[in-house]
């Protein structure tokens, strides 16, 4: 596509919206099969030239679970990179992934048995550099071969019209992979519409998970959501699976897990569902400021919780004094990583933070409105979140101004 003359950011984005495609789009195809027998999933990678061109894929392969690769044109597998130069007219590359992975010892965060898989498509398709002719995007949809008896998959991406198929469009990036929660097989599942957004809720058939329990309390919490933060998802995919998966929750690209045996509500009146579901619609990342990402998203699973009537305003502020007495010997929530009593104390910040917003705009603005902010931002930073907050109080917030930010 040319343009001869110069036109407005808006303008340009506006129009790329609404064009079917890009003329500079390259076709990529994922194509799994699963091989429970061998505890492996069967890659293949389609790439087709159109106006746009592909020169070399440089995929990160760090651990020994991908093996067997083989492709058209040149690859070179050393060092933990697979490199494929992929002939110019296109052509496959194929590999082997080990899909079973334990967490730190502690449970599988991945794991395939001869009725079902769960895991994460940012394993199955590693992240890669690539390096092709100016302006080019590709057009990626996935595909997948179910072993017999295997009734279903579900993807965190929206199905593309054939069985077992889903179109991968991330508008962040030009080089589209299938990132986020993946679970196939023998599955119970069930489906809720809320305006435009579908959840959906799977786990092995039989499995213990409370899927109709989780849509009863998406139902409340995701209207409260839409209203705080200003985006939601097209799809939220929820998969879960008990022992010997790990038993915790973990946040992907529109989808999450959660461990069957999981509380909705924990006795301290936290949520892990809508901890996760705060980080996987707003994007909010932590980088080297985890307290950001970790704080807000446990602060909302309460407040969100609160303002749909899930707890009590009571429970809400024993919560809170939870949260005191846990993060009480924290001296700094500076860190790379933000561990459970920093994230106690990074909690009672941004419910400091909440009051002074609340208090210097007579409660015409709150803390949502520091959210949208930083969901802009994506991976803030403390200077970010300075920023925001001056901009929602008209000066500068005393609460930042802590000597747990030195």
């Amino acid at each position: 596509m040319r343009w001869t003359r110069i036109v407005s950011s808006a303008l340009l984005v506006a129009c790329l919206a609404w064009a079917p495609a890009r003329a500079a789009d390259y076709r990529v195809e994922y194509h799994v099969a699963f091989e429970p027998e061998r505890g492996v999933a069967r890659v293949r990678i389609d790439y087709r030239p159109g106006e746009g061109r592909v020169s070399e894929f440089d995929f990160n392969v760090g651990t020994s679970r991908y093996r067997n690769a083989s492709g058209d044109g040149e690859l070179e597998v050393a060092q933990g990179r697979m490199v494929w130069n992929p002939p110019a007219d296109g052509g496959s590359l194929s590999y082997e992934y080990r899909v079973d992975r334990r967490r730190r010892g502690a449970g599988y965060d991945a794991r395939m048995t001869p009725d079902w898989v769960l895991m994460r498509g940012d394993h199955l398709v590693p992240a890669a550099v690539v390096t092709s002719s100016r302006g080019a995007a590709s057009d990626a949809s996935l595909h997948f071969e179910l072993p017999e008896g295997w009734s279903a998959v579900e993807t965190g991406w929206p199905p593309r019209g054939e069985a077992a198929t889903f179109t991968i469009d991330n508008p962040e990036r030009r080089f589209d992979r299938p990132t986020g929660w993946m679970i196939a097989g023998d599955l119970g599942i069930r489906r809720e519409q809320h305006r435009d957004v579908e959840v959906v809720v799977a786990a092995p058939r039989g499995d213990g998970m409370r899927r109709n329990e989780i849509l009863g309390m998406t139902n409340l919490v995701l209207p409260e959501m839409r209203d705080a933060f200003g985006i939601m998802p097209e799809k939220l995919l929820i998969v879960g699976a008990g022992d010997p998966m790990w038993r915790g929750g973990l946040s992907g690209p529109n989808s999450l897990y959660m461990h069957s045996d999981r509380p909705l509500i924990s006795e301290n009146a936290t949520s892990t569902l809508v901890h996760e579901l705060v980080h996987m619609v707003t994007r909010v990342q932590g980088n080297q400021e985890q307290w950001i990402a970790e704080g807000t998203a446990e602060y909302y699973s309460l407040e969100l919780m609160r303002r749909v009537g899930l707890i009590s305003e009571s429970r809400f502020e024993r919560a809170l004094e939870w949260m005191r007495n846990r993060g009480e010997g924290v001296r700094t929530l500076r860190d790379v990583r933000a561990h459970g009593p920093k994230t106690a104390r990074a909690v009672i910040l941004f419910h400091e933070l909440a009051g002074e917003i609340q208090e210097a705009s007579d409660g015409e603005r709150s803390l949502d409105d520091v959210m949208r902010r930083l969901i802009e931002v994506r991976v803030p930073s403390l200077h970010d979140l300075r920023e925001a907050a001056e901009a929602v109080i008209g000066r500068p917030s005393t609460t930042l101004d802590s000597p747990l930010l030195d």
